[in-house]
């Protein structure tokens, strides 16, 4: 029950929210385990529903299948929880440059509560083709993010803005290439896989 309000307090009472956050003596793994993954794997399940029967066109392309939702659940519930590690230690090593301070658990907070909106709106993959309202509903994260920096990381009001474009920053890029290696790793297993059974 506390997952779900959670998740309601960030949406809409994120001001507040930062505050009860801060005085919560949370972990790296603690988040991972309580917050991240089990967003991540509701997110990774709604994919393989929406995939797996419901699909979606590209064109004359279809994405349709248990291979399909295998591989989008599997590629999406990895991304996530690899994207959030790299992002929070990057962030924290960071925050020196930004007069900031420097604490990995805070950083780790910071992070997966940001991500909120984005493992809400992976939920609308269960209807593969509304999956963009999902990513749109995602960048609302970076508000969230904005609001917990002076907080949580004590960034100056001056430094908070460069500091939030430099974490989207690599957001971006580890999202991309987190997505590609794992694009081609899946690849490679599902056609060993048909080859072996054929």
């Amino acid at each position: 029950m506390k997952l779900i309000e959670r998740i309601k307090n960030m949406i809409a009472t994120p001001k507040t929210e930062w505050q009860t956050i801060n005085t919560e003596p949370e972990t790296l793994p603690s988040v991972l385990s309580t917050y991240v993954l089990p967003l991540a794997l509701a997110g990774a399940v709604a994919i393989f529903i929406g995939y797996s029967f419901i699909g979606m066109d590209y064109g004359f392309f279809r994405m349709r299948g248990m291979e399909w939702g295998i591989k989008m659940a599997l590629l999406r519930f990895i991304s996530a929880l690899i994207v959030v590690i790299l992002t929070t230690y990057i962030l924290d090593a960071l925050a020196p440059s930004f007069s900031s301070e420097k604490n990995i658990d805070k950083s780790a907070q910071l992070v997966a509560y940001s991500c909120t909106p984005a493992f809400a709106g992976t939920l609308l993959s269960i209807i593969p083709s509304l999956a963009w309202l999902g990513g749109v509903f995602g960048l609302y994260g970076f508000y969230l993010m904005y609001l917990g920096l002076g907080l949580l990381k004590k960034t100056p009001e001056d430094k908070k803005v460069i500091y939030l474009v430099v974490t989207i920053v690599v957001m971006i890029i580890l999202y991309a290439l987190v997505g590609v290696v794992l694009g081609m790793v899946m690849r490679t297993n599902l056609n060993a896989l048909n080859n072996a059974a054929n």
